[in-house]
Formats: C-alpha cells, structure tokens, sequence
C-alpha cells in the first residue's frame, strides 16, 4: 500500500496520535517508581521482611519444577543487579518475566493451531463486514488483519502492563506474588467482574498452598508452550529446522519479528 492512498491530513494525525498513545501506554510500565534502584532499596529495610527470593529459593523451586534438572541459568541472569537493584528484585524481574512470557505463549501456542486448522468466529471481523481472514498458520493472520486491528492488540497489551504494574499492592521487584494479576475496579472498567487472572472466580476460596501448586503447574505448561511456539515459527522461517514439524507447518516468507512489515506504516513519512 503506499503512502499516497491515505493523503489525508486528519488521517495521519490520527494515526500519529494511535502510535502515541500506544508507546506512551507500554512505557508507563517502566517508570522509575518501578524499576529505579534507590526507589526499591530506599524504603525497604531487609530483603527478608519482604520475603523476597533468593539463588537459595530458585533452586528449591527448580526441584519443584523438576526433579532431574537443577536450578539452570548459563547466563548468570539471577546473580546479577539489574538497574542498580538488588540481586532480590533481579530475581523477583525474572521469575514475573518467565511467568508472563509462558501466559503468552500459552495463548500463542492455542491460537497458532486454531489459525492453522481455519478456525475464526462466526461473525465479522470489521464493522463493515470484513470477515477474519482464512490462513494457514497464525503469522499470515497477522499480516492479514488491518492496521487498527494491530494497534488495538499492542494497546490492549500495553495497558494490561500499566494495570499489572501500578495496581498491585506490593510490586513484585519488592516482593509482592511473582504474577499477580490485580482484579479489574468496576469503578474504572466497566464489568469489572470480568478479570482475566480468575474470570470465573474459582481460584477466590482456594489455599494459599494450591495456588502455588497452580503456579508450579503454569510455569512448567507456559515453558512448554515457549518452546512449542518458537519450534512452530522456526520452521516455518527455516525449514528443516525442526524435523519433528517438517511438512507440518507451511513456510512462511514474512517478518515474525516485525508486525507491522507489511502495512501501511513503512511506507508512511511521518
């Protein structure tokens, strides 16, 4: 598409002021209130008064996960000090990172095999009627669906990272519950019942204890799914990569990477 298709001024101010409030959102989750070194040190007293986690937790927990493999980081990422923290938020980062990248996977995982198979809602995609479009795997979807479609998934995403992040009772970089996901305030978000953490209210009355048995549960599934998803986009990309998926997945000539490639956006002079 290019540039000279969308001529009008009130058109690229609108998309300017889309893109904005999109990098505006996301970033909002990376102020200094959560990630600035002598904000977390300066008010907290000991690490332990915040039963934050240490290596010694990691590997207790690694157990947890599984008993064959021993606590596994080659990079060094738990022993170091991120933004000038304490080795305690650095882990405190890394354990909710883990936990929000196998959430995503998860629904990557799902949603790559409901795209393969053609499967789409019964009803339009667009308000003019466009229906969702018929692909043979989950990057040409993305590729298929609108601009504003695009940017309403990377706002959706920005501000559940703005609520994660502001609305908790005790940030989990000064430990606070390793992925938490506060309920919605029906005072601010209409249907405030609908909570994407327990939608349903079924985790309300149970212990302490199963829910971190859950917990053990969700990290093992959502490091399963991280490297279901990365071995379906591998091969596509590279085929042969994984012998397993090879002449499962078709091969795919876009940008995994690079949602916006194709779109109206490169071809934009803004």
């Amino acid at each position: 598409v290019n540039s000279s298709t969308y001529n009008t001024p009130i058109y690229l101010t609108n998309m300017k002021l889309a893109i904005a409030s999109i990098l505006a959102s996301t970033a909002a989750a990376f102020t200094t209130s959560s990630f600035n070194g002598a904000a977390l040190t300066n008010g907290v007293a000991s690490s332990s008064s915040l039963k934050m986690e240490t290596l010694d937790d990691l590997s207790v927990l690694a157990k947890k996960l599984n008993p064959i493999v021993p606590r596994f980081d080659p990079l060094g990422l738990s022993t170091s000090n991120f933004w000038g923290t304490s080795q305690e938020s650095t882990i405190g980062f890394l354990r909710e990172s883990e936990v929000k990248h196998g959430r995503v996977a998860m629904f990557a995982f799902v949603g790559y095999i409901v795209h393969a198979n053609g499967i789409t809602w019964p009803w339009p995609m667009m308000l003019d009627g466009t229906p969702f479009p018929k692909v043979d795997s989950a990057p040409e979807a993305m590729d298929a669906i609108p601009d504003s479609a695009k940017l309403q998934i990377f706002a959706f995403v920005g501000f559940l990272e703005y609520w994660r992040e502001v609305s908790c009772e005790k940030h989990y970089m000064k430990g606070g519950k390793i992925g938490e996901m506060p309920a919605f305030d029906a005072k601010y978000i209409p249907g405030g019942a609908l909570n994407l953490y327990d939608p349903f209210g079924w985790s309300t009355n149970r212990s302490e204890e199963a829910k971190a048995n859950g917990l053990i549960k969700e990290i093992n599934n959502g490091r399963a799914a991280m490297l279901g998803i990365i071995g379906f986009l591998s091969e596509q990309k590279i085929s042969g990569s994984v012998p397993a998926l090879k002449g499962v997945v078709p091969h795919y000539d876009g940008e995994v990477m690079a949602p916006f490639a194709k779109s109206i956006l490169p071809n934009l002079h803004l």
